[in-house]
């Protein structure tokens, strides 16, 4: 059965991967946290739209269950839902650090327990867990962010082993800087939860904010993403990990053959 559920379709990613699955005849349940952003799917022809908090498991199952109802199947689950939180490590609370689990790992964790049984039963499914270039390397400054996704790939890694001799298949998508919202609401996350002012990385901090609106370079659009998951879709056994964008490509090749003290001094300067 061709269809997905894709989480965090609010905008960016998840909103164009859903636009561009449509187009490919792919029937597409896209789910959004705010109620307001369900209807600007609505209003965009997705009348399956659905709301969805990936920290609250009763909406996860509500999620499942309507989609059983009205297909008898969910062939592929997209967690794509999460957001960055900037700061430098010590600047980070640790309730802080918690809601970006909460949402990164835990809600993700949460939706892929949820959905396991379900693939089970049916005897296939594929899973696409959003990671980044961030789950393979670290930056400065993101260590909140670096340190959900990578919990994301040991997750997914443990899980691949765990359901061995199945036909259901978890996949990791490595993106990096895509044209999203993103860095936006990353911007007033650091606002928001960083005493900028205080820090010893003030000076920093101002930096980036003042250059958080310049183009990363390497960026791509998120037809990017949405393309790897039409091919995982069509694809009768996907590869366990897709790189998307040039950055992924060599900052995972970098990760594989320097040395941590060489890496950390081209990181240093990416950052």
């Amino acid at each position: 059965m061709k269809n997905i559920i894709i989480t965090g379709c609010g905008s960016g990613i998840g909103m164009e991967t859903a636009l561009y699955l449509r187009n490919k005849f792919i029937t597409v349940y896209p789910t959004a946290r705010k109620a307001e952003d369900v209807e600007r799917l609505k209003s965009l022809g997705f009348e399956d739209a659905m709301q969805l908090d990936v920290t609250k498991p009763e909406q996860i199952a509500a999620v499942i269950q309507t989609v059983l109802e009205k297909d008898g199947t969910i062939g592929v689950w997209f967690n794509n839902a999460g957001f960055g939180q900037p700061g430098a490590i010590e600047d980070i609370r640790t309730e802080v650090l918690r809601a970006q689990f909460e949402t990164n790992v835990f809600g993700l964790h949460e939706c892929t327990r949820q959905i396991i049984p379900v693939m089970r039963k049916q005897g296939y499914g594929k899973i696409i867990q959003h990671s980044s270039v961030l789950g393979l390397i670290s930056l400065f400054g993101r260590g909140s962010y670096n340190a959900s996704k990578y919990a994301i790939e040991g997750l997914t890694d443990t899980l691949r082993l765990e359901l061995q001799g199945t036909q259901i298949y978890p996949v990791l998508l490595n993106t990096g800087p895509i044209t999203s919202h993103f860095r936006i609401n990353a911007v007033e996350k650091l606002k928001e939860n960083v005493d900028v002012e205080h820090s010893v990385f003030a000076d920093r901090y101002k930096k980036s904010l003042e250059g958080s609106a310049k183009r990363v370079p390497f960026n791509e659009s998120a037809v990017s993403v949405a393309k790897v998951v039409h091919h995982i879709i069509l694809t009768e056994k996907p590869k366990p990990r897709y790189y998307i964008t040039k950055a992924t490509y060599l900052l995972g090749y970098a990760k594989k053959v320097l040395s941590s003290s060489l890496l950390d001094k081209i990181l240093i300067k990416v950052g």
